[in-house]
């Protein structure tokens, strides 16, 4: 496959920065000079004497800061006082997060610089040998891309000290040409006279280059500077070495995590990255051992299971005692089952090994015994064995739930491991035969027991056909990729004193020569092992998976392991998929798992907080400061930059009108008027920029986004469906105001009245099930086969009856008044009352089914109690209130893929479970979305609940009609599929009435409430 790149908006406005910095500079060609031949001068000819270097800057220093500036305040970044001259005429930073594309972008600033001012000799500065390789190969990539929008290719190359003869074409070369070069121990191997063989290559006199100085030789080229990664090259000293022996012409700084600050033109930071859709969202799985005392019995959980149709389960591993001896396996249980019957009776899960509860939000269960554990925990006689299995473990599940979806999107999934010790996965014998480590051996286990689970029998499909082609052999689908020493082992990379990654080249030979060739479905090697000093230099866009098998070092390290991971995926073509592809999906597939050493909080906290250290300076509170030196546009495109008057009059339209408080934050007031489209008119000067205004009063900083970038991997995937502006409209709001109170009833009758109608039904209708028992009679086959006696197959049913028992016997003791008191919410007395006036004949159905008689009993009670309640039923206010947050309180796990999308509801998504297909919801959602009379609507969440004496019911819908279109404004409905009152039960016919009397009796406004079964049913009412 070939990588297919393309112009990205983002990436072409970083390069439109920098450009725009020497606005004025007119275009000048390379600027010839006789070059320094050295003492050979016939080894060239008149031509070959000829050098080109770059013109000087033109502009002056305030020219250019009056430039830097202009894109600053354009750029809301804060606006530099002085130009920094580190290195060179300037020194400009360029800020992007990992895996956004900053060598790209940098190469073609290269291009454009060229086209627009002719400056052509470039020398990009890399901190590393491992990141060296990495730019090399991004220009190896990228030259036919550039080629077809510049027409022109620039000559490149890696410096080597032993090959000088590539300084000359740099230097006597009138086209685009770029030199790279790692620093290694750079604020020393540049120090002149420094003790190193780098730096007396580099600054002597070489016989073999004329008896030049081969620093001489790139200083005539007046070379502009580009730092990649500068953070990580040192201090003072090489900044010093930079400045005066490369005699640049400025410098470009592109990173992530700038230490040195100079005069910035772009930022795109983590958190711009992020909700821009340009990196992967994270997610976490964590892991945290608990050994509490007194406590052996051994649990982990995987996690919670949600269906649905099933109630949750708990995905947990434990052990058994098996024939051959205690082992450990992982099963799904539901609350109330025992891990002590599940254990096959084993002590240590005697006492209290019970399942209480299982919460799927906080992804957690309770046992009897008072234990609680999270997703991702262990109890009990846990190791680091044990912690380094489940790891792994969970990559592999994780890397298989993901697969199967990507490999049909044309998308092949990797998955990375980080580890400290090379023999911990590789090692050899005595005889140098090479032999799986101890992590190699734990892969291969858990990777044949998982893929096991995935393969089927009965599907033919072509992911089936790839597991069973390219995924069956588990020595072909992992590799590794480390240092390799003189005998060729593989060898820890060393990290020299002082630095912070290895300068070893040979761990990234493969994986980035053949980094397109791991993309490819045909290359079996799925999962990736590196040493924990190879983190940086290289990444792949398919990385979906990233397990740390050793103990965190520090945040940093954690950052660069993530960063290897960040890039959007690529398909099969090399075709990203990215937000411009994929739209609001993007994270359904970019989706980078963590499978971190530690706890997820412990991991996230840390990883937060460096990426939060990192974060771009930007306004957290709307205050004047804020405003001040803003640049805002009218309407017909004039732009002003903000005074500080102008920000305080800014400012006070805020206050005054209650959109900001006294702290600066933006109130709900501003949120609800921006929706309703009614926000207060400015005036005076600032009123013909108010639109820009209140677009940057949306922007101001709200640091919980923060938290949002990053996800717990072990969180029971729950979809959230929040809120849109309908909700908080005006129209809406009154309609919420007045149904959103809690209600109690009172239902004051008669019980003599209940008692009679209840004797009379019973004594005409009572039926209960009589007990029965099958009786089955089977033999031994005729002749059975060895599979058969192994099976336990060697017997058959001949035949089989049911009878029923006359009369049942039971030890079960039975509080017949007490339970049907219990089930019908009677007095004791009003029950006896009801059983004495029974038949003989009925009351002798007790000892037929005890339990179906309470039942029947019960049953009927309340039945006759629901027609009689409507009548005497009367409501009355709590003083409480359902607040907005019961829309979004309950969660599905499922996709949105398949949910109905409103443009008029107050939440996007309606049946966001995509179960309602063909229902008679779904149409009349349908049909409020098209209809010009309906102005908002509301699919009432199943928490929004009218209390009823048979139970509670739950409206359907909310909806706002445009005023002077019908007769009711307002209306709550219920949707049916029949119109039909006797079609539906006792207790739901109750219910609905009940309802009906609560909402047509309301004073303070117009709502109505009827159960309809379409749109048009609808429409006949509220048009009367």
């Amino acid at each position: 496959m070939e990588f297919r790149f393309k112009i990205q908006q983002y990436q072409s406005d970083a390069v439109d920065a920098v450009i725009s910095v020497f606005e004025g500079q007119p275009y000048i060609d390379g600027l010839s000079y006789m070059r320094d031949l050295g003492k050979d001068l016939t080894l060239f000819s008149q031509d070959e004497a000829i050098g080109y270097s770059n013109a000087k800057i033109a502009l002056s220093d305030g020219e250019l800061l009056a430039n830097i500036n202009r894109i600053q305040q354009g750029s809301n970044i804060p606006v530099s006082s002085e130009l920094s001259k580190s290195i060179g005429g300037c020194s400009i930073d360029v800020e992007m997060e990992t895996g956004t594309g900053k060598t790209y972008v940098y190469i073609k600033t290269m291009f454009e610089l060229n086209k627009k001012y002719g400056w052509s000799k470039f020398i990009v500065v890399v901190p590393s040998i491992a990141i060296r390789e990495g730019v090399k190969k991004s220009f190896d990539m990228t030259v036919d891309h550039f080629m077809e929008y510049y027409h022109k290719k620039a000559r490149y190359f890696v410096y080597d000290s032993s090959n000088l003869t590539l300084l000359e074409t740099f230097s006597s070369s009138a086209d685009l040409s770029v030199m790279i070069i790692n620093t290694q121990a750079f604020a020393s191997s540049l120090k002149e006279g420094a003790n190193n063989q780098f730096a007396r290559k580099i600054y002597s006199e070489r016989d073999e280059f004329g008896s030049r100085r081969p620093i001489d030789v790139i200083k005539a080229n007046n070379p502009i500077l580009i730092l990649d990664e500068p953070q990580k090259m040192g201090g003072a000293v090489t900044v010093k070495a930079l400045r005066e022996q490369f005699n640049p012409l400025f410098s470009l700084n592109y990173s992530a995590t700038h230490k040195e600050r100079h005069n910035p033109v772009y930022v795109l930071d983590a958190l711009d990255a992020y909700n821009q859709r340009l990196v992967k969202k994270i997610e976490v799985k964590g892991f945290e051992v608990k050994n509490l005392a007194g406590t052996n019995g051994y649990l982990f959980l995987h996690g919670i299971i949600l269906s649905p149709k099933d109630p949750p389960k708990a995905r947990l591993e434990f052990e058994v005692r098996q024939v051959n001896g205690i082992k450990r396996i992982t099963k799904c249980l539901s609350e109330g089952e025992s891990i002590y019957a599940e254990s096959g009776n084993m002590n240590q899960y005697q006492n209290g090994y019970f399942i209480n509860g299982i919460d799927p939000y906080d992804n957690s269960i309770t046992l009897q015994n008072g234990i609680v554990l999270h997703s991702g925990e262990a109890v009990g006689d846990v190791s680091e064995d044990d912690i380094r299995r489940i790891q792994i473990r969970e990559t592999i599940i994780s890397h298989f739930d993901k697969e199967e979806e990507l490999f049909n999107k044309g998308i092949k999934t990797l998955s990375l491991f980080f580890i400290d010790q090379v023999d911990h996965y590789r090692k050899y014998d005595e005889e140098g035969n090479e032999q799986l480590g101890d992590y190699g051996k734990i892969f291969e286990e858990e990777y044949l027991a998982e893929l096991n689970e995935r393969l089927s029998l009965f599907e033919d499909t072509p992911y089936q056909k790839y597991l069973r082609t390219y995924c069956s052999d588990v020595h072909a689908v992992h590799n590794g990729y480390f240092s390799i020493d003189k005998k060729g082992r593989c060898v820890n990379s060393e990290v020299k004193r002082g630095a912070e990654f290895s300068d070893d080249i040979t761990a990234y030979d493969l994986i980035l020569k053949n980094k397109e060739r791991l993309l490819s479905f045909e290359e079996p090697t799925r999962f990736i092992f590196s040493h924990s000093a190879l983190r940086e230099g290289w990444d792949n866009p398919n990385i979906f998976q990233i397990c740390t098998l050793k103990h965190s070092d520090n945040q940093l390290a954690q950052r660069q392991e993530v960063g290897r991971g960040l890039r959007i995926c690529v398909d099969k073509d090399g075709n990203r998929m990215d937000k411009e592809l994929l739209g609001s999906s993007v994270f359904d597939i970019n989706k980078l798992t963590v499978v971190a050493s530690d706890s997820y909080a412990s991991f996230v906290n840390s990883l937060q907080s460096e990426m939060e250290k990192d974060l771009a300076e930007r306004p957290r509170k709307a205050d004047i400061e804020f405003f001040t030196n803003k640049t805002v546009s009218t309407v017909d495109g004039k732009q002003k930059t903000l005074t500080k008057v102008d920000a305080t009059a800014v400012y006070f339209y805020l206050v005054q009108n209650g959109y900001i408080n006294v702290e600066g934050n933006v109130t709900e007031k501003f949120k609800t008027d921006t929706a309703n489209n009614t926000v207060a008119k400015m005036e005076g000067e600032i009123e013909k920029y108010q639109k820009d205004i209140i677009t940057l009063v949306k922007s101001v900083f709200d640091p919980s986004v923060m938290k949002k970038m990053i996800d717990d991997g072990r969180k029971t995937p729950v979809k959230d469906n929040p809120l849109t502006p309908n909700f908080y409209k005006k129209e809406f709001m009154e309609l919420w105001n007045s149904i959103n109170d809690k209600y109690a009833y009172r239902v004051e009758f008669e019980s003599d009245e209940l008692i009679k109608k209840s004797v009379e039904h019973l004594n005409g209708n009572l039926q209960v099930k009589r007990l029965q028992y099958v009786v089955s009679v089977g033999s031994q086959k005729d002749s059975i086969s060895y599979d058969e006696a192994k099976n336990k197959d060697s017997f058959s049913i001949t035949n089989t009856r049911n009878k029923s028992l006359k009369s049942a016997t039971s030890k079960a003791k039975y509080d017949l008044v007490g339970d049907i008191a219990k089930k019908t919410t009677l007095t004791r007395r009003t029950v006896v009352a009801i059983l004495k006036q029974l038949s003989f004949e009925k009351f002798e159905m007790f000892k037929l089914n005890p339990e179906d008689f309470i039942l029947q009993v019960s049953k009927a009670i309340n039945q006759q109690k629901a027609t009689m309640v409507v009548d005497h039923i009367s409501y009355y206010k709590t003083g409480e209130k359902y607040d907005s947050s019961i829309f979004t309180a309950v969660k599905t796990d499922r996709d949105f893929v398949k949910a109905f999308v409103g443009e008029k509801s107050v939440q996007k998504y309606i049946f966001p479970d995509g179960l309602s297909e063909n229902s008679t919801e779904k149409k009349f959602a349908e049909s409020l979305e098209k209809a010009d009379e309906v102005k908002i609507y509301a699919k009432l969440p199943r928490g929004f609940q009218i209390p009823t004496p048979v139970g509670n019911y739950a409206p359907d819908w909310a909806i706002v009609f445009n005023e002077g279109m019908v007769k009711h404004i307002y209306f709550v409905a219920e949707t049916k599929g029949s119109m039909d009152s006797m079609s539906l039960d006792t207790f739901e016919d109750t219910k609905i009435k009940c309802t009906k009397h609560l909402f047509n009796n309301l004073t303070d406004v117009d709502v109505k409430f009827d159960f309809i079964n379409n749109f048009q049913n609808l429409m006949n009412i509220v048009m009367k």
